[in-house]
């Protein structure tokens, strides 16, 4: 059963672009966005 935070498709697409795009780490990302690396990976 999952019962993991739910993100919204435009969270997420913004997520992706501040690694890609800005040249952010994920775990920068992911401290700034609060959650976690693996979240970000999956």
């Amino acid at each position: 059963m999952s019962s993991g935070k739910r993100y919204t498709e435009a969270f997420r697409i913004e997520a992706v672009k501040q690694v890609t795009d800005r040249g952010y780490s994920v775990a920068e990302v992911a401290e700034r966005l609060g959650t976690t690396t693996h979240s970000l990976y999956a």
